[in-house]
């Protein structure tokens, strides 16, 4: 495996060193930090994009009751992406890729892809795209770039119901809706196995989805949709309130991400698999460099009758279901709802004070009781970020959070502990 990856690394670089090379042989049309670089064949029209960054984390938690303390340090994030843009057929494209293993409960280790897919624009209004991108029905959180994020990471909603990339066709579009307002809406048609399904055997049927984006002061100014800290300051307010969902018929996973992870049979040894859906609603505001953001999501389940047989991990079969069949897949599912809001300041000085509030919901039977991994239900952080110019380009965060855990939550060498625990995270990135 260990050969495997230096060959995959080794094979990535050297599509991206060509790449480059060929950029060069074209007219550079600018660089901006944050931004890339911006490449342009004055003949053909064909322009090209090439940018990324780098992110490095220290992480210290501390336990209530207990001399445990956990320490974690590792390289973030490291992404390269090439956006290419053709004006006949008027064809746009993206290519993105994670240099530094990903690592955390629900990551799909062996993956290097983050995004690959080919879109047809036929206007600045519509596209129609085939590949592997962002999912349609995840929070608003997951939709902005994990560069732009105002704390050091990602809400727990997000962690605990986020698909974050899914294959399949993806149609897009958006209108106007009065003088200054728009509407934008989304559908697609995918696995349901979360992200490089062909790595894998494809599980159950697939998973549609929808989202409705509502934009009654008009659109955000230099992509501020899509990026959490308002560092262009927004001279006008901006909102976006948005509504999505999602239904995958037969899912192996626990919420979407890693198809073919948990596996179900019946009498004769045939796969059946549970229905998961998932709806939500966003809100989101930006003014003069403020960021308001709020995010709901729930999630439920329909389990088959016919269960009987279950795979385990080693690829054995068994008959017991601890609890009855029903409450046993139902308890190794993301299944409750989720509520985060959170409020952000940048300064023009470039120093952002940043406040966060989660809370998660679970059902009775839901993985998000699980005491390793959750268990712990409010959160609440706060965050000190310095931006190193006018662009996303460099920057240091400080967060401090307070986590509150259930009773049946364990620490990290599997003990029980009272009240809650401290995590306190620095991040610094780089972007070219």
């Amino acid at each position: 495996m260990r050969n495997f990856r230096i060959v995959e690394l080794g094979l990535t670089s050297l599509c991206l060193v060509m790449a480059l090379g060929s950029c060069w042989s074209q007219s550079t049309e600018g660089y901006e930090r944050g931004e890339g670089f911006l490449f342009k064949n004055d003949s053909s029209g064909y322009g090209l994009q090439l940018r990324g960054y780098a992110q490095f984390s220290s992480e210290i938690r501390h336990f209530d009751g207990t001399e445990e303390w956990a320490t974690r340090y590792r390289a973030r994030r490291i992404r390269i992406r090439l956006v290419g843009n053709l004006p006949l057929p008027k064809i746009r494209y993206r290519l993105q890729v994670e240099l530094a293993r990903p690592g955390g409960e629900g990551d799909d280790a062996q993956s290097r892809l983050m995004d690959a897919w080919v879109a047809y624009r036929p206007s600045n209004r519509f596209a129609l795209t085939f590949g592997q991108r962002a999912s349609l029905s995840d929070n608003m959180e997951l939709r902005m770039g994990s560069h732009t994020l105002q704390l050091p990471e990602r809400s727990r909603v997000t962690s605990a119901f986020g698909t974050i990339r899914e294959f399949g066709v993806f149609a897009e579009g958006r209108i106007r809706a009065g003088r200054k307002g728009w509407v934008k809406l989304g559908a697609s048609c995918v696995t349901g196995d979360g992200s490089v399904p062909m790595a894998r055997m494809n599980r159950g049927g697939l998973k549609t989805e929808g989202r409705l984006s509502w934009l009654p002061l008009g659109l955000f100014r230099s992509f501020g949709e899509f990026r959490q800290a308002d560092l262009v300051r927004e001279v006008q307010p901006k909102a976006v309130i948005s509504a999505y969902g999602s239904v995958n018929r037969g899912m192996s996973s626990r919420r979407g991400r890693e198809g073919g992870a948990i596996l179900y049979l019946d009498n004769d040894f045939n796969e059946v698999l549970p229905d998961f859906w998932k709806m939500g609603v966003d809100f989101m505001m930006k003014y003069r460099g403020w960021t308001l953001l709020t995010e709901w999501v729930t999630t439920g389940a329909q389990v088959p009758e016919d269960i009987t047989q279950r795979v385990r991990n080693n690829g054995s079969i068994a008959t017991t279901f601890e609890g009855g069949v029903d409450a046993y897949v139902r308890g190794r599912m993301m299944l409750g709802s989720g509520f985060n809001a959170q409020l952000g300041y940048v300064l023009p000085s470039l120093w952002s004070l940043d406040a966060r509030v989660t809370r998660l919901t679970p059902d009775e039977h839901s993985f998000l009781n699980n005491g390793a991994f959750y268990a712990r239900n409010l959160y609440g952080e706060f965050g000190v970020t310095k931006y190193l110019g006018r662009d996303y380009g460099a920057k240091v965060q400080l967060g401090v959070m307070r986590t509150i855990a259930e009773p049946t939550a364990i620490t990290v060498d599997q003990e029980f502990y009272d009240g809650g625990e401290w995590t306190v995270r620095v991040l610094t990135q780089f972007a070219f």
